[in-house]
């Protein structure tokens, strides 16, 4: 029973149960799918502030936050029960592409090579950690969103807004896969 939990689930399994996931929250309780608004209440939460952003009842909300604790021991649980001790599985000629930039450990989710606490001090590992982690704080509040809440949630709901944002990550992955990710690499 365990190995059905220890291998990657088919598309056509993964893919209807996270679809699943907004009927489910809309009939339950009219609730909206998203992770990026839990750090909104979460700063309203802990920061008495008299910035008008944070001024709202995030109570009502607390639902989220549940949510988000949830999915973060949830992942908690799957690295340190369910993973095997085997190498991630990586497809022969991205490993031949990613070994010319110095990246052979496939032991982790995330390269060790990249991320680690060492590398944060590199002009690599400042650009993709420090400011990777600003561009997708920045594009999320921009986008009124994150990928989740659009993609999942606002396609669904027919928004005209989610489909624009969605199109918009997909364009901005491809060129950052294709074309940054390598220049930043190769530094």
């Amino acid at each position: 029973m365990l190995d059905i939990i220890k291998e990657p689930w088919p598309w056509y399994i993964a893919g209807p149960l996270i679809g699943l996931t907004v009927p489910t929250l809309l009939i339950l309780g009219n609730k909206s799918f998203g992770i990026s608004s839990s750090l909104r209440q979460i700063c309203a939460a802990c920061i008495p502030s008299n910035i008008s952003f944070f001024k709202y009842d995030w109570k009502k909300e607390s639902w989220n936050l549940f949510f988000v604790l949830g999915i973060f021991f949830g992942g908690m649980i799957a690295a340190q029960f369910l993973m095997n001790s085997q190498e991630i599985i990586v497809n022969p000629k991205l490993k031949a592409e990613l070994t010319g930039y110095g990246i052979t450990d496939y032991t982790h989710l995330v390269p060790a090579q990249l991320m680690n606490f060492e590398s944060l001090f590199t002009i690599k590992g400042f650009i993709i950690m420090i400011v990777g982690g600003f561009l997708v704080g920045f594009g999320t509040r921009y986008a009124g969103g994150c990928t989740s809440g659009h993609s999942i949630m606002g396609l669904s709901n027919l928004q005209w807004p989610s489909l624009v944002a969605t199109i918009c990550f997909m364009i901005g992955g491809f060129l950052m896969a294709n074309f940054i990710l390598p220049l930043i690499l190769s530094l």
